[in-house]
């Protein structure tokens, strides 16, 4: 789940075949003050002197400033901002969050990297090769490489392949992973040729089986209780294997620097700062030349980054797609007629262009949570009925249900008791409290009571693990362009990453089709059914895509939005 102030770095290390969850927060807000025509942006992004319009990025447009290393400084120290999430195990459903997946980049395997538009090309640092060896039944043999070792020394061979497997399936309920979606269809896992080999045998088809073998968990952590909590506040540098070695951990802050046991090129980086930050916080570090790069989304971030000269706004499209995620165990929202009504009265676009005011971001409103709305396939899978058309129809749907309308304005049980819920938010910013005072409004518009619930932003991860929610507004982060290898873990009714508690056995049964289909289209086609069933139960609904605005130091070489794109942490650097 994300947001639309979530800080996200360089690049998603593509761990495992799951959508990784972020809170929803907001700047301040303020009038657009970019006057002028509107110029394309340079490849490096906007000088902050510029004064004009943004224009709209190209949806597959890199603005990361792309540099080969030999165009890189040796040395030198990154810093920047992120937000706290206490379990490092991301491959555990309470780490798998935008934040987790950016550390794990610079000092955990990375199996496989991608191109902007997605397509998967294996690290020839971690793996040597990887084939199919059958298509019926698939077999696959993958070969990791003979130089790949984890920190402790340990060679890293088929018995980490059948670990990840044995983590990821589903069949120990002791472990709780973000996504079984692909694992679970796995028969077996076993030795090759040599203990660097593992032959992956499917007991039915899975695709893009690719998919789920750009990640490995460690053979060593396999106990249970070390995978559900043996992560907290602990990186586990033995059981790690990169171009960084965490140097140095608390709640405040993260160091990375290079690791003297890796055996792939060396980092540019001599070192790598990641500082947990309250969103106006990040903004003043940023502006007051104490780290390197900070993302936002709304127009007075934007303002106040472009007070720093020597600095660049990077501007492109996010793989985020906003939504409200509708707790099902929650007292009234438990009915969907109510989950329903609160969908009807949300005015979406009013509260985009509260959200965005003072930027020159016009995207549309998304349909889909699996899909980026610039990705081929996407479809709009909302119900038509949800779509917001005043007030009048959420309140049909309330008295269709048999609630009735108080004189106080609030709709009533059959007990006579109001029908409130909460709705949580992190960050007490302007702008974010303006949002949940208009959704507050929306709501009471339609009869609806609902009560603000405000907590920092740390508090976020700990939120969504004790459940404590009404309606929370978040965001799913995508990694890559396999959407539809998510659909069970956002809408199956057994997920440990469905937060709705919303489900049917017709979704499930829907969500088991795309990955068994080898046509990426077909796939998708399939996907986009599954979602349209699931977004009928008003578990979830998605609300807007927001922009991807990096403020970065001049010169800062192969950072920013660029797709799909997963470059090399050792790649990442300052320009000669």
């Amino acid at each position: 789940m994300k947001n639309s102030m979530m800080k996200r770095f360089a690049a998603s290390v593509a761990v495992v075949a799951s959508l990784a969850m972020v809170a929803a927060g907001c700047g301040n807000s303020s009038t657009n003050t970019n006057a002028g025509p509107a110029q394309t942006e340079p490849k490096d992004g906007y000088p902050t002197s510029y004064t004009g319009k943004y224009a709209m990025p190209s949806k597959d447009g890199v603005y990361n400033n792309t540099q080969d290393r030999d165009n890189l400084k040796d040395g030198g120290t990154y810093t920047y901002d992120s937000t706290y999430s206490p379990n490092w195990n991301y491959f555990n459903v309470d780490g798998t969050t935008a934040y987790m997946s950016d550390l794990w980049y610079w000092y955990m395997p990375t199996l496989a990297l991608q191109d902007t538009k997605g397509n998967l090309k294996w690290n020839p640092d971690f793996v040597k090769s990887v084939t199919m060896k059958s298509a019926n039944p698939l077999v696959v043999e993958m070969t990791l490489a003979d130089k790949a070792k984890w920190n402790d020394g340990s060679d890293m061979n088929w018995e980490d392949v059948k670990a990840t497997w044995t983590v990821m399936n589903g069949k120990n309920e002791a472990y709780t992973p973000a996504s079984t979606d692909g694992f679970k269809d796995i028969k077996s896992v076993e030795r090759g040729d040599s203990d660097k080999q593992a032959i992956i045998t499917f007991a039915k088809p899975f695709f893009p089986w690719q998919s789920i073998l750009t990640g490995l968990y460690p053979r060593m952590a396999l106990d249970p209780k070390v995978f559900s909590n043996g992560w907290v506040d602990n990186p586990h540098n033995e059981w790690a294997a990169g171009p960084f070695v965490v140097a140095s951990h608390d709640k405040d802050q993260v160091v990375f620097e290079r690791n003297p046991k890796w055996w792939g090129k060396p980092a540019k980086l001599d070192k790598v700062v990641v500082k947990f930050m309250e969103a106006q916080a990040a903004l003043n570090a940023f502006q007051n030349g104490e780290t390197d790069k900070t993302e936002f989304t709304s127009g007075p971030s934007l303002k106040q980054v472009k007070g720093r000269k020597d600095a660049q706004i990077r501007y492109g499209y996010s793989k985020t797609t906003n939504v409200f995620t509708l707790n099902g165990t929650d007292k009234y929202l438990k009915d969907i007629n109510v989950r329903k009504a609160f969908v009807q009265a949300m005015d979406t676009k009013t509260l985009t262009k509260i959200h965005y005011q003072g930027t020159d971001w016009t995207a549309a409103a998304p349909g889909s949570e699996l899909f980026p709305v610039f990705q081929e396939g996407y479809e709009d899978n909302r119900p038509k009925d949800s779509l917001y058309t005043g007030a009048d129809k959420p309140k049909k749907t309330m008295e269709a249900a048999g609630y009735k309308m108080g004189k106080d304005g609030y709709f009533k049980d059959k007990e006579g008791k109001t029908v409130t819920f909460s709705y949580v938010y992190f960050g007490s910013t302007a702008l974010a409290n303006s949002m949940a005072r208009a959704i507050q409004q929306m709501g009471k518009a339609a009869g609806l009571k609902i009560e603000l619930d405000n907590r920092d932003s740390s508090k976020f991860v700990d939120t969504m693990t004790k459940h404590e929610y009404g309606v929370i507004g978040m965001g799913w982060s995508a990694s890559s362009p396999y959407g539809q290898v998510n659909v069970n873990q956002l809408y199956g009714s057994k997920s440990e990453s469905n937060y709705t508690f919303v489900g049917s056995k017709e979704v499930d049964k829907l969500a088991d089709i795309p990955g068994t289909i080898s046509d990426q289209l077909k796939a998708v086609k399939a996907a986009n059914k599954a979602e349209k069933a699931a977004l009928a139960l008003y578990g979830t609904m998605p609300t807007d895509v927001p922009p991807a605005y990096f403020a970065v130091k001049k010169g800062l070489a192969n950072v920013g939005p660029a797709g799909f794109l997963i470059v090399p942490p050792e790649n990442i650097g300052w320009q000669k």
